[in-house]
């Protein structure tokens, strides 16, 4: 049996080792060769700009969403303006049913901080609110979203000083699952079923990893 890593890495535009990317995530290799194909679907240069996400997440390319720019802009780690695919695969792995509690919090967390000070501000909570609520399709009265967020952060910023930090929002994370309902992506505990053909491409084992 040859060398699968290095001859596929030589023909595949974009990709990396999937034993690294397995290693580092919670994916297996399997998974990882399966969300490549995913991410061809949704590349046409080996990179992913911000309208293919948009177009991913909503389809719709112009829609504007800050729940997907927030998503998009923790995807794009490099700050390149594009997800390569091991931004991809890393980042997508807090999504995976497997991952940590405690992983898919502090996304949570880095996605409702608007502007990237460590803290979270009452008007950061209300416009990841209504972007949330946009994406779901729900549409709540004006006077309801200030319930909702005039309470969640109340019950989130413990110490009172009108900012919520990382480790409020885990403890407060932790007593309402229902803020991490859109943190678990349940497909991708079954991508090898949804792209099958990558089996026949590959030579590459699990056992490979042991």
């Amino acid at each position: 049996m040859g060398c699968w890593c290095s001859k596929e890495a030589k023909i595949k535009p974009g990709f990396q080792d999937p034993f690294v990317l397995a290693s580092e995530t919670a994916f297996s290799v399997n998974e990882v060769e399966a969300l490549y194909q995913l991410f061809r679907k949704l590349s046409v240069t080996a990179k992913i700009h911000k309208e293919d996400f948009q177009l991913a997440l909503f389809g719709n390319r112009n829609k504007q969403n800050i729940f997907a720019d927030r998503v998009f802009d923790l995807f794009d780690v490099k700050r390149h303006g594009v997800i390569e695919f091991g931004e991809f695969v890393r980042s997508l792995s807090v999504f995976h049913p497997k991952a940590s509690e405690e992983d898919k919090i502090s996304f949570a967390f880095k996605l409702y901080d608007l502007r990237q000070t460590g803290y979270i501000r009452q008007d950061e909570l209300k416009k990841m609110v209504l972007a949330l609520l946009d994406e779901s399709g729900l549409h709540l009265t004006g006077d309801v979203v200030e319930s909702i967020v005039n309470e969640t952060f109340k019950q989130a910023d413990l110490n009172g000083d009108g900012k919520i930090d990382e480790q409020e929002w885990m403890v407060f994370a932790k007593k309402s699952p229902y803020l991490l309902r859109n943190m678990t992506l349940p497909v991708l505990k079954d991508l090898t079923m949804a792209f099958p053909s990558f089996v026949m491409e590959t030579e590459a084992s699990e056992a490979n990893m042991i």
